[in-house]
């Protein structure tokens, strides 16, 4: 369901991303989002999903993990050449490449040069950068979904690191975690509709 929208206009993408650890709360906040923006913000799916979810193979092995690192930055690349293809005013990511510092197993520098790319570059793929931090061990850490293999203290740490390889970015807004799940997602709802362009902002808030 979206949002009704008069507006005729070819827009310039522009790349928002969410992320946060396992748990934080993204695919709840997406969806939220779904059902109270216009056709103008188009949402992509998660690549980790559809890479895992599609059967991809998922070992603890150094040599596998660094393999599906790779498919997952291939696959969210391709799905942000899609995206723009229609010309939405946002492009919102469900996490976007930089995310895959954090899950691979080895410095940084391994990563990029792997991919062929650094750092800067990938950064600058994003307008913007929407952190939802994981709630602590026994305070709202989520299990539900059965593609999360993380403990609560695991998922911590992978915030932690998501965190770090974001830092740089100049537009990032970190939302902590909040005892209401609404409190946190009526903040990174407020933030991303403040990115949101003139013509698509013309209803009720979102979240409203």
């Amino acid at each position: 369901m979206t949002v009704p929208c008069p507006c005729t206009r070819v827009h310039a993408p522009r790349r928002i991303v969410v992320t946060g650890g396992p748990g934080a709360g993204k695919t709840a906040l997406l969806e939220l989002v779904r059902q109270s923006t216009c056709h103008h913000v188009r949402i992509l799916a998660e690549s980790a999903g559809v890479v895992f979810g599609g059967g991809f193979p998922r070992e603890d092995d150094p040599v596998c993990r660094q393999s599906a690192q790779r498919a997952i930055d291939h696959v969210q690349c391709e799905l942000e050449v899609i995206a723009d293809t229609h010309h939405p005013a946002i492009v919102l990511c469900d996490r976007g490449t930089v995310d895959g510092v954090a899950y691979w197993p080895g410095p940084p520098a391994g990563f990029w040069s792997s991919l062929g790319t650094e750092a800067r570059r990938e950064l600058a793929r994003y307008d913007a950068v929407i952190h939802l931090r994981t709630p602590p061990p026994g305070e709202g850490y989520d299990h539900s979904n059965p593609l999360r293999t993380e403990s609560p203290s695991a998922a911590a740490e992978v915030d932690a690191r998501i965190l770090e390889a974001w830092a740089d970015h100049p537009r990032r807004f970190v939302v902590e975690p909040s005892h209401r799940f609404l409190d946190k997602a009526a903040r990174a709802i407020e933030i991303l509709h403040a990115e949101l362009p003139a013509c698509c902002s013309h209803g009720p808030a979102l979240g409203a």
